[in-house]
Formats: C-alpha cells, sequence, structure tokens
C-alpha cells in the first residue's frame, strides 16, 4: 500500500500541466497534514513536477529531462527577475534559448526572433504583437503593462506575456548571469546521473535471513546489501563480516549495521566521494526524501564520474574557475599570482576565501604533477600573517612532507613583496584512476 506521500506525488502527478494546487487544496483532498503536504510538495518541485512562482502560486508543470538542464524556463526567468505574469500561463514550462533585446525596428526584429525565444522590449504593441506571432515569449521593461489584445493572443499561442519595473538593462544582465549559473549546475554531477537504479540493485529485508544473502553472494558476488523494512524504507546495510559465523536462520535484522550512510539523488559526485571516501565506504544507498530505497552508488561510479568530469570542456565560469586561471607555474617547486581587484575584500586586501582558495587550487595542481589519481582536499589550516595588498604579486610554495598510498600532506607558504604572508598545512586523499 502506498504511503500518504507516495500518494500525494502520485495525485500532483494527475493534475493537468499548468493547473495551480496549494498545500491547503492537497491536504483538504486527500485529507492529510498541511506537513505533510508540504513535504511532498517540496519533493514535486526538486522533480520539476511543480514549480513555485512569486504572486502566482505552485504551478503544475512538466518535468525536466536530462537533456535540457542547461536551460532556463519562462517560470524560472519570471522569478529572477521578480515579474509579473500577464498572459501564456501555459507557456511558462517552455524552455528559453535565448534573448533579445528590442531596440530596433520591427523589420529587424525579424532576423532574431526565433521559437522559445524571449523578447524584452517597452510598450510598443506592435513589436510585442509580432512577437509573439514569430513564436517568442514577451517580457515588458519599465512597469508597463500589455493591452487585452495582447494578453489575449499570447493565451491562445500559450507564450507567456511578463512585465517588470526593472529597465531593460538591468534585466538583460540578470538573464544573462542566470544563464551563466545553469551551465555552472549542468557541470556539476549529480548522483542521479550515476547510481545503479533499485530494479537493478541487490538487496535484502529485514524478514531475509543469513542463508538468502549467501544465496544472493553466490549469484551476484556482491558482499554489501542494503536492507529495507516497510514501505521499502532503508533500515540497514549488512556485509560479508557481519555475517561470519552465524547460522543460516538468523534474520539479516539482528546482524545488519543499523542506521547506515546514505545519500538522495540531488546530492553532488563531489560532497558523496568526500563521505565515501573519509569513512571508507564502498557502496551508499540512494534514497528518496522518506528515506525509501532509489538504488546503490559505489566507489567505482564516483572514481568513473569524477573521471569523466574532468574530461569535459568546461562552460560556465566559478570563482575557483577565475582564481585557478590566474596561478601560473613558474617552475616544478613554485607557483605565482597576481591579486586582481576583484580578489580584494572593502579594505583592498586579498579575500580570506579567495587565499584559501589558492591554497586548496596550489595543492590539487602539485599532487596532479606526481599522481594520476584523483585528489579529495580533507582539511586546510591556513594561517594569514601579513595583510596582502591589491596589486601584489605572490609567490606559492607547495612541499609534500608526507605521502602514503591513500593520502598526502602538503605545507604550503605564500610570499608576497613583504615576505612570507600565509602558511598553510592541507590534508588530502588520494584516489586511483580507474583504467
Amino acid at each position: 500500500m502506498a504511503t500518504k506521500h507516495e500518494q500525494i506525488l502520485n495525485f500532483i502527478e494527475s493534475i493537468s500541466i499548468g493547473e495551480k494546487l496549494s498545500v491547503r487544496l492537497i491536504a483538504k483532498e486527500l485529507k492529510v497534514s498541511e506537513g505533510t503536504a508540504y513535504r511532498a510538495i517540496k519533493e514535486a518541485e526538486n522533480s520539476g513536477l511543480v514549480t513555485t512562482i512569486p504572486r502566482v502560486g505552485t504551478i503544475r508543470t512538466e518535468s525536466k529531462t536530462e537533456g535540457n538542464i542547461e536551460n532556463l524556463t519562462f517560470e524560472e526567468i519570471l522569478k529572477i527577475i521578480d515579474g509579473e505574469l500577464l498572459g501564456g500561463k501555459k507557456g511558462l514550462n517552455k524552455t528559453l534559448n535565448k534573448f533579445i533585446i528590442g531596440a530596433m525596428t520591427e523589420s529587424a526584429m525579424l532576423r532574431y526572433i526565433t521559437e522559445e525565444s524571449l523578447m524584452i522590449i517597452g510598450n510598443r504593441e506592435s513589436a510585442q504583437r509580432l512577437s509573439l506571432q514569430n513564436g517568442a515569449a514577451v517580457l515588458i521593461t519599465g512597469g508597463f503593462r500589455a493591452d487585452q489584445e495582447i494578453i489575449d493572443l499570447s493565451n491562445k499561442l500559450s507564450l507567456p506575456v511578463m512585465t517588470t519595473s526593472y529597465d531593460t538593462f538591468t534585466v538583460g544582465a540578470m538573464i544573462n548571469r542566470a544563464m551563466r549559473d545553469q551551465l555552472i549546475k549542468k557541470e556539476i554531477m549529480l548522483i542521479e546521473s550515476i547510481y545503479t537504479r533499485l530494479e537493478h540493485t541487490h538487496y535484502l529485508t529485514t524478514d531475509d535471513t543469513v542463508y538468502d544473502y549467501r544465496i544472493a553472494n553466490q549469484s551476484s558476488q556482491h558482499t554489501r546489501y542494503p536492507v529495507i523494512g516497510l514501505n521499502d524504507r532503508l533500515v540497514g546495510i549488512v556485509t560479508a563480516k557481519d555475517i561470519i559465523g552465524k547460522k543460516d536462520t538468523v534474520l539479516i535484522k539482528n546482524v545488519m549495521t543499523k542506521n547506515p550512510a546514505f545519500t538522495t539523488n540531488h546530492m553532488s559526485v563531489a560532497s558523496v566521494a568526500h563521505t565515501m571516501i573519509w569513512d571508507g565506504l564502498e557502496v551508499m544507498p540512494v534514497v528518496s526524501e522518506e528515506k525509501k530505497l532509489l538504488g546503490i552508488v559505489s566507489r567505482q561510479d564516483i572514481m568513473k564520474a569524477m573521471q569523466s568530469q574532468q574530461r569535459q570542456p568546461q562552460t560556465g565560469e566559478t570563482i575557483a574557475d577565475q582564481i585557478n586561471q590566474l596561478i601560473k607555474e613558474k617552475n616544478s617547486e613554485e607557483y605565482a599570482f597576481s591579486v586582481t581587484p576583484q580578489m580584494t575584500n572593502g579594505m583592498g586586501t586579498i579575500s580570506f576565501g579567495v587565499l584559501s582558495e589558492i591554497v586548496t587550487e596550489t595543492a590539487y595542481l602539485k599532487l596532479s604533477r606526481q599522481n594520476k589519481r584523483n585528489i579529495v582536499v580533507e582539511q586546510v589550516q591556513l594561517h594569514y600573517l601579513n595583510l596582502i595588498q591589491i596589486g601584489s604579486t605572490l609567490t606559492i610554495r607547495p612541499t609534500v612532507f608526507d605521502k602514503s598510498r591513500r593520502s598526502a600532506r602538503l605545507d604550503i607558504e605564500i610570499y608576497s613583496e613583504s615576505g612570507l604572508s600565509a602558511k598553510a598545512i592541507v590534508v588530502c586523499q588520494l584516489l586511483q584512476k580507474i583504467k
């Protein structure tokens, strides 16, 4: 029998695309508490089944496919610009491929307007109509409204017409930033992209016995199995050492490890890799928000994902990317870094966060020269000794003073014109790459 949480999710999926729903509506319809309804709506929002829009409410949308993750939808644009929807509600789930600023004649606009584009324009009614007729949504800046004819046309064509109080330049900058952020998100690999689904996962139940474990081990050659209880909820994990010396009739629930470490499918591969390395885990169960077993992820899955990610072209630019670009190798022992205005705080000295990132990136560079392995920084102890001013050229000297097959420790010294300015101890884990 489905849990209340699952019943709510099934109910949400049954609602037509574009329909509004609320916590109160679901609680009343399914006779559940508002807290239960709220948690289910949040999971539906994470899955792309619904989207919450300011001054509009929560709306049933189509699930986003993994291939479209780099695109923004019009409903997301509406949230970014703090705008108001005037018409075309059914088109909110459509994706935005590009935006156009309508500072041109209408004949010139036709060269740039395409389907799934967004025309940013003022109170020019004829240009608004032209954009809709050619498949583009419309964003009206300056707080202007649209005539009823335009709203009716947008509803007919299912193309959103939105308005915002911001000016055109500000709106363009906000959308451009959002598109770059989406590209960065696309580069962050999530567990949902790599884990083994439940239908391909070997698992045991609390009612199984040690004999069932041995049968599963003979057929799958696996030594670790997640254990589920009522409603497929994760309750433990059992390994080979747990059943050593146990009789075949002993129940799994009496020998399993309770409350095991687990992950959700929305966590990043990097964060899960950190946990698995730190705790020495070979396998982690993947669960839903209700702790229902969805599958498993293995250390080998993590390693392959990390290697694949390193080979992908970088399209978005994070702060770490910007800092890494400024670190230059002087020789095999030293690196150089120039402190730009963007890297400083309000006092004109280098930001502590930037300094910490320099230390981390230098540790990666130093170890990458010596090891064909994946590297995970576990711990950084940083001491900022002297203020580093804007425009300074830093010399960074990393030294590996302790190294084993699985870990390394580095001493990193940072010099500026005034001498030794910072010193750090960095502890890293080394993972053998999958061939």
